[in-house]
C-alpha cells in the first residue's frame, strides 16, 4: 500500500478558548507559558497563574508591525529590510460578565462595589464602605477564618474582596494582581479592596469562617489581610492606569490538535465598548445579548534564548499520529 504523504488537514474548530494571568508590574514580568511542557493540560483545569474566561468569539489577531527596505547602489535596489516597529493587536468578545472580563474589556482602573455604611453619602463609584472584618489565621484560598461574629455578617452567595488596608503607600497597589498605579495618597483605607481582584464567591458560611466556591487568585489571605462584601462592579472611562495581563489563547482542533497563541504582555487599547447580538437572526428586534468587546494591544518581551524582541508566540500541537 502507498504511503499517504498528504499533510496534515488544517485544524478544525468551533471556537476559542481564552485564558489571562497577571503581569508582574514592579518587576515587569510576564508569566511564561512553555508548550513543550504545558500544551496537554485541560481546558477546564489551567495550570496556575492562569485563569479561564471561558469561549470568546469574533477573535482577530492582527500584526501591525513595519518594515522597511534598505536600498544600495544606482539606481537604487533593494538589498534587505529591516523591522521599523514591532507591534500586534487582538480583538475579540466575551461571552459572559464577570470582574476580569469586565477590566480587559476597559483602559483603567476596574473597582469592586464594596457595600456601603449605613448613611454614607452616594458616590459614583461606591459610597464610604461598611467596616472591614479582619481575617483570622489558619486561613487558606479556599477557606476564610473569621470570628463568628463577624462570619455571620456574609451568607452564601455574597462576593467579597479580601486585601490590606490602604496606609498611605504609592505606586502599584493590590495583591496578587495590580488593580491601580498611585501617584498620590488617597484618604481610604479600604482603596486596595476596591482595586484588588482577590475576590471570590462564597458557597457556605459557619461559624468558623467562609467556604469559597472558587479560590482566591492570590491564594491564602496574608496575615493583615481584611475582608468586606461585594456587591458589584464598576470601571470608568478615562483615568491614566492600564491593565496588563499574560493572554493565552487556544484553537481545539476536531482531531485533538491545538493551535496556541501566547502574548507575553497585553494592555487594553481601547475604551470601554459593548456589543449587541441578537438571539434571534430573523428579528432584529428581538432580545439581545449585549456582549463585552475587548481590544488589546501587545507589548514586547526580549526573549532570553536569542535576546530577541517579540509580541507573540504561535505554537501548534498537531493530533496524535498525524504526518508532519
Amino acid at each position: 500500500m502507498a504511503a499517504n504523504w498528504y499533510s496534515n488537514p488544517a485544524p478544525v474548530a468551533r471556537r476559542v478558548r481564552a485564558y489571562f494571568a497577571p503581569v508582574n508590574r514592579t518587576a515587569q514580568a510576564p508569566v511564561i507559558f512553555d508548550p513543550a511542557g504545558q500544551s496537554s493540560f485541560n481546558l477546564d483545569s489551567p495550570p496556575a497563574p492562569w485563569i479561564s474566561l471561558g469561549w470568546i468569539e469574533e477573535f482577530t489577531r492582527k500584526s501591525v508591525s513595519k518594515t522597511a527596505p534598505v536600498l544600495t547602489g544606482i539606481p537604487a535596489a533593494t538589498l534587505e529590510q529591516v523591522r521599523e516597529s514591532l507591534s500586534a493587536e487582538v480583538s475579540f468578545r466575551f461571552l459572559s460578565w464577570t470582574k476580569l472580563t469586565m477590566a480587559l474589556a476597559t483602559g483603567s482602573q476596574h473597582m469592586n462595589l464594596l457595600a456601603p455604611a449605613s448613611g454614607a453619602a452616594a458616590a459614583a463609584d461606591g459610597a464610604q464602605a461598611a467596616t472591614a472584618v479582619t481575617v483570622q489565621s489558619g486561613s487558606s484560598a479556599t477557606f476564610v477564618a473569621l470570628a463568628a461574629t463577624d462570619a455571620a455578617k456574609f451568607a452564601p452567595d455574597s462576593i467579597i474582596a479580601v486585601d490590606a488596608d490602604y496606609t498611605g503607600q504609592l505606586g502599584y497597589v493590590g495583591s496578587p494582581v495590580s488593580g491601580a498605579y498611585l501617584r498620590q495618597a488617597v484618604t481610604d483605607v479600604d482603596y486596595i479592596r476596591r482595586v484588588t481582584f482577590n475576590v471570590a464567591l462564597v458557597s457556605q458560611s459557619s461559624s468558623a469562617g467562609l467556604t469559597l466556591a472558587e479560590p482566591l487568585p492570590g491564594g491564602a489571605p496574608a496575615a493583615s489581610a481584611k475582608l468586606q462584601a461585594v456587591v458589584g462592579f464598576v470601571d470608568r472611562e478615562g483615568g491614566s492606569f492600564y491593565q496588563e495581563w499574560s493572554a493565552l489563547f487556544i484553537v481545539q482542533g476536531s482531531q485533538g490538535d491545538r493551535v496556541f497563541f501566547y502574548y507575553p504582555r497585553l494592555q487594553p487599547s481601547a475604551g470601554a465598548e459593548e456589543t449587541a447580538s441578537p438571539l434571534s437572526a430573523r428579528n432584529k428586534a428581538s432580545l439581545t445579548r449585549v456582549l463585552l468587546h475587548a481590544q488589546l494591544l501587545a507589548l514586547p518581551v526580549t526573549d532570553p534564548l536569542d535576546g530577541e524582541r517579540v509580541v507573540c508566540y504561535r505554537s501548534f500541537i498537531p493530533a496524535s499520529n498525524a504526518l508532519v
